[in-house]
């Protein structure tokens, strides 16, 4: 055996030693880095070949360092709503830079969600990494495109105003008495030709009505409705009622308070939205009603604020509100076989409530992500809006990913190309949204790792002391 060979052979082993200490090391220093992936050295033997009478020669040892990115760790639970860990296979998508991001700007794949928003509002962990997605239109909508990276864009919190929501659907539900005396204007309408104070809903209507002036006719009951517009103005529509002589019969009119809100086509006044009658069947329920041209579709139609003056029988905002047009379902007769809805029983007049789905304007309260990794933007009105999805992207070999700054990864040609995919679908994990990936390190098994390195350091440089010692031995003989 060559004495040069052995001292070989013990430098290839304090090198191999080192890698696998520096290897340890860094381990352990990132024991509790979010999301983070350990290593582990692999030594490989290297044998020197010879003839079969030639002495042995000493080969040595050589160490290689492998990344366990695809090792899943444990999910921890966090406060933050915008803290995010994947279940299962896959990496939140990143750039280093939040704006002009082009198909050239380099994409890092990370499993470190710790995201909260910059300065700017963008989505970025504690490693200054962006997250990237797929964006929602100014109607929520997502689109999601798995096959183009370009498709995703960073995701930005703070860039969301305030959010309204204007009145599409009214309810009522409400109770007519009906007990109620014929006032006698309703008398008075009834007669042929109609007598003194008729009720006529265009000469002498509810709308008209001032106690003060005594103008008008004096409706039975009134119903309050909540109207928002589309900039989340407040408004209200007044159902007035009035019972006819006619039995089961209530005149009718929508009126907008006050008048101004609105203006009236021909054959409307006083803010008035619609006139007519509403009949009740025998058992109390709504039977029919002329406030609607399509009773089956009952629709409040208010025509635009910068609208052209409407036509006859047609009603738009007032040019002032510089709002949008909108139409509202009024429903008045209840669902089926439910009790809801505008009644005529022997009981006091009094309406029970009035559901509407419209909201005031309202500021961002909250941003939240869910498994599927929508982010939604929560209002204080109740209104959300979605503003993005999360992506994930999945690799042929996860080990073969280029570590870089920031506990992230780069594409290389031993992972393979990645694809994108909607979390929870395609392969890819799911969202778990307040919970964060633990490092992969276990601690015990890199501090005996440890001890069994310097083992066998110590043990490679007792080789080359040996060698040395031989080696000095054999130079002694020639003095």
């Amino acid at each position: 055996m060559s004495l040069n060979s052995a001292m070989q052979s013990g430098v290839a082993g304090l090198v191999a030693n080192s890698a696998a200490l520096s290897t340890i090391s860094n381990n352990i220093a990132n024991v509790n880095t979010v999301g983070f992936k350990q290593s582990e050295t692999d030594f490989e033997s290297l044998v020197t070949s010879a003839a079969s009478d030639s002495p042995q020669a000493a080969g040595g040892v050589i160490a290689s360092s492998q990344q366990l990115v695809n090792q899943q760790g444990q999910l921890t639970q966090t406060s933050s709503p915008l803290d995010l860990s994947i279940s299962g296979q896959g990496f939140f998508v990143t750039t280093n830079q939040p704006t002009n991001v082009s198909t050239t700007t380099p994409a890092l794949f990370t499993r470190a969600g710790s995201f909260q928003p910059n300065d700017q509002g963008f989505l970025q962990n504690s490693a200054g990494l962006i997250l990237q997605g797929w964006l929602a239109t100014s109607a929520g909508v997502i689109t999601p495109n798995p096959s183009d990276l370009a498709s995703l864009q960073p995701i930005n919190v703070s860039q969301v105003g305030g959010a309204v929501e204007p009145t599409t659907t009214v309810g009522v539900s409400a109770n007519l008495d009906s007990g109620q005396a014929i006032s006698a204007a309703a008398t008075a309408a009834a007669q042929t030709p109609p007598g003194a104070g008729a009720y006529d809903p265009v000469a002498n209507s509810m709308a008209m009505y001032d106690s003060d002036n005594a103008t008008g006719t004096k409706p039975d009951y009134s119903i309050q409705i909540p109207i928002s517009d589309s900039q989340g103005g407040q408004h209200t529509v007044q159902l007035d009622l009035l019972k006819s002589s006619t039995p089961n019969q209530w005149y009718a009119e929508l009126v907008a308070v006050p008048a101004s809100d609105v203006v009236d086509g021909a054959g409307l006044s006083n803010g008035q939205i619609a006139t007519g009658a509403i009949t009740f069947s025998p058992t109390g329920q709504v039977a029919s009603d002329t406030l609607f041209a399509n009773p089956a579709n009952p629709t409040i139609a208010l025509g635009a604020s910068a609208a052209a003056a409407p036509g006859a029988g047609a009603v738009n905002w007032a040019a002032s509100l510089g709002v949008a047009a909108q139409n509202i379902t009024l429903n008045l007769a209840g669902g089926s076989g439910s009790t809801g809805g505008l009644t005529q029983l022997d009981s006091q007049s009094v309406t029970q409530s009035i559901n509407t789905n419209g909201t005031a304007f309202g500021n961002l309260a909250n941003i939240e992500i869910n498994s599927s990794g929508i982010v939604t933007a929560i209002f204080s009105n109740g209104v959300t809006q979605n503003l993005a999805q999360v992506a994930v992207a999945t690799f042929p070999n996860p080990d073969g990913l280029t570590a870089v700054n920031g506990d992230a990864f780069q594409v290389s040609q031993n992972s393979g190309t990645f694809t994108l995919e909607q979390p929870g679908t395609g392969g890819a994990g799911q969202i778990d949204p307040s919970t964060l990936e633990a490092s992969t390190v276990d601690l015990s098994s890199q501090l005996t790792d440890l001890i069994t390195s310097q083992s066998a350091y110590s043990a490679s440089s007792k080789i080359i002391t040996t060698a040395n010692q031989m080696m000095q031995d054999l130079l002694n003989i020639i003095q």
